[in-house]
């Protein structure tokens, strides 16, 4: 188990398998790209789809989801609202959610 924050980056910088994890290894960040995959969805519909996430929890997922490019995010002044959106990075994703997918169908 990793315990500080140099140990992750140490193996990070090593790995593409732990980067992949460091990124992705909470649920709700799969779930969101899950959820993105299909259609851009606004904060509520994330929310809802996500079913109990707190909002901070999500806001907070999805801002790191952004800076790390794989998602976008468009503001709507009126009515006032964010839609979220895969980028094409985000989309490359999507290969790697339907192998979880499948194996969780066959194993789980």
């Amino acid at each position: 188990m990793l315990r500080t924050k140099s140990q992750r980056n140490t193996l990070c910088r090593k790995c593409p398998v732990a980067r992949v994890a460091d990124t992705f290894g909470d649920p709700c960040a799969l779930l969101i790209m899950h959820n993105l995959l299909g259609a851009p969805r606004r904060f509520g519909e994330l929310e809802d789809l996500l079913g109990g996430i707190s909002p901070r929890t999500l806001t907070k997922t999805l801002r790191r989801l952004e800076a790390k490019g794989f998602i976008t995010r468009t503001h709507f002044k009126k009515p006032m609202r964010f839609h979220y959106e895969l980028t094409s990075k985000g989309k490359a994703f999507q290969n790697v959610v339907a192998a979880m997918r499948a194996y969780g169908k066959a194993h789980l």
